[in-house]
């Protein structure tokens, strides 16, 4: 089966994403049957173009690093914003890989919108629309008999959504643990080092893990995030990122470090969800835990997650958590899963 992608959004996830469907394409294909016809591509940067007979995505990607804009080297449409370009763009399915905003959920908010509307399917890596209108857009999706597959919103390409959706159908799940934010376990095991927390975030800023304002990270706005998707699918909940008992690591001095050390312990950024007889409740803190615990182990920009079930007690889930192939990993996952659901349907 071909099925024709239009992506929105031509970053470091969404040529992540390309670059995987140049190099497994004879993978997909033999494999899976999965034929992909990329028809538009969509970027603030990088340009507007749609051409419904195909557009070569190794030549986009060569574009791109060559610094030119996608206008200059493909024939068709060009120049459409965002919503007309869905509408336009003749995809069966909508890839919506643009930046967060955690207030608004926009610009991916409408995107998903107007896609849905118009029965196209989508895939996501943005949080923002996923965690503030979770309810809605799945009810939309549904209503419209398509499919909306957002695996990389959490853990990147590591599959915490896939595993809980699928991997744990059937467990009730009483609680959810997780080291969700590889920047700040970076800082966290650099300063185990002997680097205070200022130099341990300027070396991760050196090096690509943080951003120039890095308060969505060290001020755990990012896992209070991904803390929420993970709880609304759980336990049917409709948490927001305000809802979210939140407490960064900007206080934690190196001294704190060596104390902890000193009696076994690492200081980790631990995000929880569970609910209780008042409601679903979450939470992101730091806490000391055993430095021969699960959470003990996971050092660098590594990710983890806990699902305490009731059938399979404690399930571990440990893997990268961020960058452009891993998250356009999910985004390939996402797509292989949605192709097998359309050929069910055929048969």
């Amino acid at each position: 089966m071909e099925l024709k992608l239009a992506l929105i959004g031509f970053g470091v996830v969404g040529r992540g994403f390309t670059d995987l469907i140049v190099r497994k394409k004879d993978y997909l294909a033999s494999k899976y049957g999965l034929n992909v016809k990329l028809v538009g591509i969509c970027d603030i940067k990088w340009g507007s173009v749609i051409n419904t007979s195909g557009l070569d995505p190794l030549k986009a990607l060569t574009a791109v690093w060559a610094g030119k804009s996608l206008e200059e080297v493909f024939e068709g449409i060009k120049g459409a914003r965002a919503l007309e370009f869905i509408e336009l763009s003749d995809a069966d399915v909508v890839v919506e890989m643009t930046w967060t905003n955690i207030e608004t959920g926009e610009p991916g908010l409408s995107h998903i919108r107007k896609a849905l509307n118009l029965g196209k399917h989508v895939i996501t890596t943005n949080k923002g629309p996923i965690v503030l209108a979770y309810r809605e857009l799945t009810d939309l999706a549904r209503s419209k008999g398509v499919k909306l597959l957002f695996s990389g919103t959490v853990m990147s390409g590591t599959p915490s959504i896939r595993t809980l959706i699928r991997g744990l159908a059937g467990c009730y799940v009483n609680e959810i643990a997780g080291i969700l934010n590889g920047t700040t376990n970076y800082i966290l095991t650099k300063m185990e080092d002997g680097l205070t927390f200022e130099e341990a975030l300027r070396d991760a800023q050196l090096k690509g893990y943080a951003e120039a304002d890095p308060s969505m990270d060290v001020d755990a706005w990012d896992p209070a995030i991904k803390i929420a998707i993970l709880a609304n699918i759980a336990f049917d909940a409709d948490l927001k990122p305000k809802d979210v008992v939140r407490k960064g690591i900007r206080g934690i001095r190196l001294e704190d470090i060596k104390d902890a050390l000193r009696r076994g312990k690492r200081i980790k950024l631990v995000a929880r969800a569970w609910r209780d007889s008042s409601g679903i409740k979450a939470k992101v803190t730091p806490e000391e835990v055993d430095i021969n615990s699960f959470f003990g182990q996971v050092s660098g920009t590594t990710n983890a997650v806990m699902y305490s079930t009731d059938s399979l007690g404690d399930v571990y889930l440990i893997g990268r958590g961020a960058g452009g192939e891993e998250a356009g990993q999910a985004v390939l996952a996402d797509l292989i899963e949605l192709h097998s659901l359309l050929e069910e349907r055929i048969r």
